[in-house]
């Protein structure tokens, strides 16, 4: 009887105990809640180890949040996988099909039939990024799928149409959790397709910005034997049915995706933006000066400033002369702008409908000669001697905006230049040099060598100065007051003599070749996607700006790419960092591991994700809802 009495005692002392604890708990998290955050503080993660990890995406990451009245809290923060480009959640005229299915111009799925006897729908393992728009009470993700790297038969694909998702998702009101309620195709059908769509950007009234990286070169497409004439009439085969609609001009645009009241897309390319490897376009605060990632190797810094806000549909574009300052901390240098024109998408689009060519707009010589200038630009690999035939300026400063400004003395010598992302506050813009090499160093016998910074093949994130009162090269005030007028590094990686245990040719602890950029005003927060071949495996990173912390917070599966950043501040009083991967397993073969068994890693990536088969679409959650006072 007395064990009996002993045990209830016992049972009743602890639920009072544990009572208490919630209660506690409870009034903490009340406390909390009803408590304005003063700082938060990125407790970074350790790199994956062992194969279970390296073959997954996930977060041992934790968030240090102080409270204004002094108390403390660490909460873990964690990833959500919403769907993988292979998961069939599009509706696409009734059928189900995978989100990362490309669909021609009628609508219908684009089909590979490189195995004969096994036809199927091509499916892009390369989400790449993503952005997150509410509309009439109804929250989408709009995503884009970049390529196919390889078709069933095991060839790398030419030409494939891209495409893009728009994903209704739901919110969980206690959770804050995300959910897919369905899923459409985005139809390009109005701006003949879609063009490797690479990073791209939410606008404040709440449309997407696309991209389309790595435009043909219109020189090289007039010889039917070139590589450029093969990708662009396969695409025309693949998504017009008729390969004589091929037109290099078509691509190598921005293109503006709104969405209705009724959930329809639609879409618009933005012409008078100039054309050239559209990696971003970044608009600034004033909502009417916007930056671009121009994509690799001899590229050019660009910069559009529209006649009205919140409309990119006349404007005039710049290109910047980058003036070297400095080789410390990866290199520093002022700014200048040189003018190449004015125009509209309605006129640019004239002259591409007029099916202008581009022997239409350069007169070209094989050496040097009188009254042509060399280039060299990311369009050709070589030298060019080119003179702008008469009342042409206007079609090359748009169709043609790299040879054009490289003729007017703008630098075309940037390397790898991706992610473009901007802090408002402090009127400071951050773009991303993936790899710091070749057309950045200094080059004997260059057409320019205005660049001459040491080779960082890590690559460096950069900091951009915006200023107003600025010039261009004409004299004439440039009508923004957020103009780039200076670059320093800021985050800088470290290449490695020789690999390490797990194949890293690039420190472990920094960032290596950085792409996607995204920043949160709240957190003083640069968050920073890798796409590196130099880490086994790549890396989201939290950089605070002001204190100068960089925190590993992401690791996503071996041989993928990290993409789709985007820090969500406020969605219905949550906060997330839109986070995605693409092509996992890619070029495990030619890594030199020896940390785990590579042939038991490979296998293992092909029994979870399988080798360049899919990738995800996903987000980073545990962030802090409510007032940060960190800014203040």
């Amino acid at each position: 009887m007395k064990k009996t009495v002993s045990i209830g005692l016992s049972v009743a002392i602890m639920a009072s105990s544990i009572t208490a604890v919630a209660a506690q708990d409870k009034q903490q998290s009340a406390n909390h809640q009803n408590n304005q955050i003063k700082s938060v503080e990125f407790n970074s993660m350790k790199a994956p180890s062992n194969i279970k990890n390296m073959v997954r995406t996930y977060t041992d990451a934790k968030l240090k949040i102080t409270y204004k009245d002094g108390s403390v809290k660490e909460t873990p923060l964690n990833y959500n996988q919403l769907f993988l480009s292979k998961d069939k959640i599009v509706d696409n005229k009734g059928e189900m099909i995978p989100a990362g299915t490309p669909i021609d111009a009628k609508g219908n799925p684009i089909v590979d039939k490189s195995v004969p006897e096994h036809p199927s729908y091509y499916v892009s393992d390369a989400p790449d990024s993503n952005s997150l728009i509410t509309v009439a009470g109804k929250t989408y993700i709009i995503s884009h799928y970049e390529y196919d790297s390889k078709d069933n038969a095991g060839n790398e694909v030419s030409g494939l149409p891209a495409s893009m998702t728009l994903t209704q998702v739901d919110r969980n009101n206690k959770t804050g959790e995300l959910t897919v309620n369905n899923s459409k195709k985005i139809d390009f059908s109005n701006v003949n397709g879609l063009w490797t769509p690479c990073n791209g950007s939410t606008t404040d009234w709440g449309t997407h910005l696309g991209s389309e990286e790595y435009e043909p070169d219109a020189r090289a497409f007039e010889d039917p034997s070139s590589k450029a004439n093969k990708a662009v009439t396969n695409f025309a085969n693949l998504y017009f049915g008729d390969k004589s609609k091929a037109n290099p001009y078509f691509y190598g645009w921005t293109p503006e995706i709104s969405v209705d009241s009724n959930g329809k897309p639609s879409v618009v390319k933005h012409y008078s933006t100039g054309r050239f490897s559209h990696e971003i376009m970044q608009v600034l605060p004033d909502n009417k000066t916007a930056l671009f990632g121009d994509d690799g190797s001899n590229t050019m810094m660009f910069m559009y400033v529209a006649d009205k806000k919140k409309d990119f549909s006349a404007g005039t574009l710049y290109a910047a002369k980058f003036n070297q300052t400095g080789s410390e901390n990866g290199g520093a240098g002022k700014l200048k702008w040189i003018k190449l024109g004015h125009s509209t998408d309605k006129e640019v689009k004239s002259i591409i409908d007029k099916g202008t060519k581009f022997s239409d707009i350069f007169d070209t010589a094989t050496k040097p000669t009188d009254g042509y200038k060399a280039v060299k630009t990311a369009a050709s690999k070589n030298v060019e001697y080119l003179k702008v035939k008469p009342g042409m300026e206007k079609a090359a400063a748009f169709l043609e905006s790299r040879r054009y400004g490289s003729l007017l003395g703008a630098t075309s010598e940037f390397n790898k230049m991706e992610g473009i992302t901007v802090n408002k506050k402090d009127k400071k813009a951050y773009v991303a040099i993936s790899n710091q090499s070749g057309s950045m160093e200094k080059e004997q016998g260059s057409v320019q060598d205005d660049i001459q910074l040491p080779a960082i093949k890590s690559g460096v994130t950069y900091q951009l100065d915006l200023a107003s009162q600025q010039k261009d090269n004409g004299g004439s005030k440039v009508d923004s007051e957020f103009v780039p007028s200076a670059m320093k590094g800021l985050v800088v990686g470290e290449d490695l003599a020789k690999p390490d245990a797990y194949g890293n040719t690039a420190a472990q602890d920094k960032v290596a070749n950085p792409d996607n950029l995204t920043f949160s005003d709240d957190l003083n927060t640069l968050f920073i996607g890798e796409d590196s071949s130099l880490h086994t495996n790549n890396f989201v990173w939290a950089y605070n700006v002001k204190t100068k912390k960089l925190s590993r917070i992401l690791s996503v599966p071996v041989g993928a790419e990290a993409t789709g950043l985007r820090a969500v501040d406020n969605l219905k009083n949550s906060r997330y960092v839109l986070s995605n991967y693409q092509h996992p397993g890619e070029d495990i073969d030619g890594k030199q591991i020896t940390a785990v068994d590579k042939a038991k890693l490979s296998e293992a990536m092909k029994q979870s994700l399988g080798i360049q088969e899919t990738g995800g679409v996903g987000y980073i959650s545990g962030l802090p809802s409510g007032d940060i006072n960190s800014n203040k």
